[in-house]
């Protein structure tokens, strides 16, 4: 039984081509290498922003399950200090939510690449680690970021996340999430008020 060419058209010869090769960049000088690294691991105004956050602080958590739901309220305590030379704030808080104690750790840095802040967050009521980029401009006062974390079905569940820094003593941390219908709701407030 004879066989039939295949007919080649001319978009899968293109197809086929191997791609183009980009023109090789001007390969930068070691020395520029290196105060490119310096600048980029250097703690900055960025890593300042976040100094009134270091501290000893009791905590009140507001948890709302959707709106309209009644809050659930739950006092904790949480320790802030910066860490690996004031490249980020680690943050280890203990309190109770839903009833059970809760414990968690989470870092708050500023990606002097990318000029963003940067965060991660996990704590024992679940095993994945949010994250966290910053969105907008930041002030002394506002910081605005978009988080991800799994909600424990798998699907991704994203908050708008604002730490807000009335002063050195207080700060607070709310989450906004989508709630039936599309429509956003306040999660979650955490309100600090420095220890003694």
């Amino acid at each position: 039984m004879a066989m039939k060419k295949k007919t080649v058209t001319s978009r899968s010869k293109a197809m086929a081509k191997p791609a183009q090769k980009k023109k090789a960049s001007k390969a930068m000088s070691q020395e520029a290498m290196m105060a490119q690294w310096q600048a980029a691991m250097t703690p900055g105004a960025g890593h300042a922003r976040l100094g009134p956050l270091v501290g000893t602080w009791n905590t009140k958590t507001t948890f709302t399950m959707g709106p309209g739901a009644p809050a659930q309220v739950y006092e904790g305590t949480s320790e802030h200090r910066f860490v690996l030379g004031g490249r980020y704030l680690e943050q280890v808080y203990k309190g109770m939510a839903m009833g059970m104690p809760l414990e968690g750790i989470g870092y708050t840095g500023y990606d002097n690449a990318t000029k963003r802040h940067v965060g991660s967050w996990m704590d024992t009521f679940g095993t994945c680690i949010m994250t966290s980029v910053g969105v907008g401009r930041p002030t002394e006062s506002t910081m605005r970021f978009l988080a991800e974390s799994h909600r424990p079905s798998g699907r991704k569940i994203e908050f708008d996340a604002i730490l807000r820094v009335a002063d050195r003593n207080r700060h607070s941390y709310e989450m906004w999430t989508e709630g039936p219908g599309g429509k956003r709701f306040r999660s979650m407030i955490v309100e600090y008020v420095r220890a003694g």
